[in-house]
């Protein structure tokens, strides 16, 4: 399997996404914007990394989902290769209309800016999400079990998700294409700050399309694709299992909760 994460000028985790991609044993390349798009063919899905596309102009994602090298990707996507999108590249998904996708190219939903517990702007730190659909649904989220809870970092100040349409969240519920939601580290559903970090809609933190190939989700799993990653504090089981390895560096690289995220490209490619 061969993946392409995408670089854009302003991208600031290509390089450690690229390698927690690779560490599932999936040959990864970092592709340029700028590079011949058709050469999108070759790969067999492809990873937006975080960052800050072109400077966030006009709104994060905007400019970055109008280039050629998205249009290819919508087109090697129709074919059901998968997509993951991750912060700003889940912005561009969006803005891309890949995302939700019920409207297939059309703009239906928005990541605007945080207004979580009445605050707005940048916000950086560990949440914990539940997945809320079974492993078949969405290609990138296999490894994990329906109502599993687990710790990821967040870090931006554009990721509430929202929309104009009265009836496009229904529609999501019913099609199950509601993946991740913010809730406590039980597992509870919580509008309150910090649990809803940033006052996305009935807690959305990630959204596939109806075919479950295209995925976007705020948190950042490349950032906990290893157990060194996790804070030692934080109220979770592998906050736990990383201080039963302290002193021990080759238990501390073992797979932390993105590298679920990651390694279900795998089984992606033995699905296709």
């Amino acid at each position: 399997m061969k993946i392409a994460v995408i670089q854009y000028p302003g991208s600031n985790c290509e390089y450690e996404t690229a390698w927690a991609v690779r560490s599932c044993g999936i040959e990864t390349e970092i592709f340029r914007w700028n590079r011949n798009p058709e050469e999108l063919k070759e790969f067999d899905g492809y990873v937006l990394a975080g960052g800050f596309s072109y400077q966030d102009r006009v709104r994060a994602g905007a400019i970055a989902a109008k280039k050629p090298i998205v249009k290819s990707i919508i087109r090697e996507s129709e074919k059901g290769k998968p997509v993951i999108g991750i912060c700003n590249g889940a912005q561009v998904l969006i803005e891309a209309g890949m995302i939700p996708g019920i409207s297939w190219g059309e703009v239906e939903m928005a990541l605007a800016p945080n207004m979580g517990g009445g605050r707005s702007g940048y916000y950086c730190n560990w949440v914990f999400v539940r997945c809320e659909v079974e492993s078949g649904k969405c290609l990138a989220t296999q490894n994990l079990e329906r109502g599993e809870v687990i710790p990821l970092p967040i870090a931006h100040a554009e990721g509430r998700f929202t929309t104009r349409d009265k009836n496009l969240l229904d529609k999501l519920i019913e099609n199950e294409q509601i993946v991740l939601r913010y809730c406590t580290p039980e597992g509870e559903i919580s509008e309150d700050f910090p649990v809803n970090p940033n006052g996305s809609l009935y807690n959305i933190a990630g959204v596939c399309n109806l075919a479950g190939n295209v995925f976007a989700l705020m948190p950042h799993p490349e950032r906990a694709a290893w157990l060194r990653q996790i804070p030692d504090d934080l109220d979770s089981p592998y906050a736990e299992k990383k201080r039963e390895c302290w002193g021990d560096i080759s238990r501390m690289r073992s797979p932390g909760p993105g590298y679920k995220i990651f390694s279900s490209l795998l089984l992606a490619k033995q699905a296709g």
